[in-house]
């Protein structure tokens, strides 16, 4: 299809959509370069979340095959289903012990968990409701937008096809912007470090399999089974 003196070739509106990620990236990693007064500010915290959904959005609008390109296809829904749970339940085990045995083994004091604003609220509203949709907003945004984005973004880069390596820096990038989300390190403090792991498997997951399926099922059990015990366990 040929392309008027206005229009950007096919290659450079595939590089400007994939290179939407990088405003909520930038924002992230900028917030910790901000005064101490401005990172307690609760709106700032969630300014990188917001250009990141805005950005989503933004992609959406004016890309074709939307479910294609996040994994959401729905031939894809039972693989997600049966291979998301396997993983959630390993996760959320793992997980459960590194918080309630491995961190108060080390002197850190998890009580502060009551306070969030997670654990605020009924146990009823959060299970499974409010962590299910957390977790659908979520993976939507940092594995099929942001990873999915910087997979292109890097594939461009390096002349090659999306689907022909694990694209390491997409991974690090998607993963390390997760882990250091400002509302995300805020609110869970020294806890937020097993986002990092699980970021890079969901990650991980992602690139291998194109489903976002299994890691929003697989991230929405392992919060529900870690929320449920740390609940039990401090009250």
């Amino acid at each position: 299809m040929a392309t008027g003196p206005d229009q950007p070739a096919p290659s450079q509106v595939v590089t400007m959509g994939a290179a939407l990620p990088l405003l909520p990236i930038g924002a992230t990693f900028g917030y910790y370069g901000l005064p101490a007064s401005l990172r307690e500010d609760l709106f700032v915290q969630f300014v990188p979340q917001l250009l990141a959904y805005a950005a989503l959005s933004l992609w959406a609008s004016h890309t074709s095959q939307v479910s294609f390109q996040l994994g959401l296809e729905k031939e894809k829904v039972w693989d997600g289903l049966r291979w998301g749970v396997v993983t959630g339940l390993l996760l959320g085990s793992l997980n459960t012990f590194v918080i309630l045995a491995a961190y108060p083994s080390l002197g850190y004091d998890i009580t502060f968990l009551k306070q969030t604003p997670h654990g605020r609220l009924p146990v009823l509203v959060m299970v499974p409701w409010f962590i299910c949709g957390i977790t659908l907003f979520v993976e939507l945004n940092f594995r099929g937008f942001l990873l999915g984005r910087l997979v292109e973004l890097e594939s461009h880069w390096r002349g090659s096809h999306p689907s022909q390596r694990l694209s390491p820096l997409a991974l690090t990038a998607s993963t390390l912007t997760f882990a250091f989300d400002p509302f995300l390190v805020n609110t869970f403090r020294y806890l937020h470090w097993i986002a990092l792991w699980d970021g890079l498997v969901w990650g991980i997951i992602w690139l291998k399999t194109r489903n976002l399926w299994m890691t929003i099922v697989a991230h929405a059990l392992e919060v529900i089974i870690m929320y449920s015990a740390v609940r039990i366990a401090i009250g």
